[in-house]
């Protein structure tokens, strides 16, 4: 077996930031127990696979491909870099001659369309309900300890808690912040949280770029201690952040130690666009 693979730095310009993530690209079908493998090999958040819908179709004319994401420890509903991530490597590598990339999704059909200083995705927008304190308290203590909590909401849709920081913090606080991830399988076990969401309302201009929030996220759920920059996260933030601050276009920077920064627009039809750039780090064949 031989596949080509790749290795995309996603929701960056620069190499070594952002979110990397493996994409394979499949000519034949692949047994199923190997797309698992592969990912615990690469060892990324996510490896992603594009695959052909039809035996006629080929990865430099065809607009729409089968997509799935992996974690080392499992197969995921939604990935966003990892999407985005696949379609840099067909638009910039394999050199597909469309504007607009559809793939087809466990979350759907996603659309990955060109722009002029990146890729645009378009995902679902997830909205985040209140959620009681108590029942999630001590995840949340478990995670973050005394830390001020100014908002709690829940996605039943992504199975995603999000945790809205206290306005008094600043950025460096977040990005500072030690989350205790190892302890939280045995706190939270009933399978209702996949991921933690952890926000701040972003801080007025300045010397610095202006961002209207921040974030950090944890998946240990999937085998993911914390992601560095998460598309679908986004689509949950993007839904809260929206009706908090009254804004359809929003600029948002995930402060992991890579870092990465996601230009946001909800659109008319109850999704979301999502615009980051890339650096294809990586190229190779894959054997086995």
């Amino acid at each position: 077996m031989k596949l080509p693979i790749f290795i995309v730095d996603a929701f960056t310009a620069k190499a070594f930031r952002g979110n990397p993530a493996a994409v394979c690209l499949l000519e034949n079908k692949l047994d199923e127990d190997v797309h698992q493998k592969i990912a615990r090999e690469m060892n990324l958040s996510e490896t992603a696979f594009i695959r052909k819908l039809n035996p006629t179709d080929n990865f430099t004319q065809s607009s729409c491909f089968g997509l799935r994401w992996f974690t080392p420890a499992s197969e995921v509903p939604l990935c966003g870099h990892a999407t985005l991530a696949s379609a840099a490597v067909l638009f910039y590598k394999i050199k597909n001659v469309n504007n607009t990339l559809t793939f087809v999704t466990l979350s759907g059909e996603l659309k990955a369309r060109r722009a002029e200083d990146g890729i645009i995705l378009d995902l679902p927008l997830y909205p985040a309900h209140p959620q009681d304190f108590h029942e999630v308290e001590d995840l949340i203590k478990t995670a973050i300890g005394d830390t001020l909590v100014q908002d709690i909401r829940y996605s039943p849709d992504t199975r995603k808690l999000l945790v809205r920081l206290s306005d008094t913090y600043k950025r460096s606080f977040l990005e500072n912040l030690k989350v205790n991830t190892q302890d939280l399988l045995q706190v939270e076990n009933t399978g209702k949280v996949k991921g933690l969401i952890l926000t701040l309302k972003g801080e007025p201009g300045g010397q610095t770029q202006t961002f209207d929030f921040y974030s950090r996220y944890f998946a240990p759920w999937v085998g993911v201690a914390e992601d560095p920059v998460t598309g679908s996260a986004h689509a949950v933030l993007s839904s809260y952040w929206s009706q908090q601050l009254g804004k359809k276009d929003m600029h948002a920077f995930q402060c992991s130690r890579r870092g990465g920064e996601l230009e946001i627009s909800l659109c008319p039809d109850g999704r979301v666009d999502i615009k980051g750039g890339t650096a294809i780090v990586l190229e190779g064949t894959l054997t086995a």
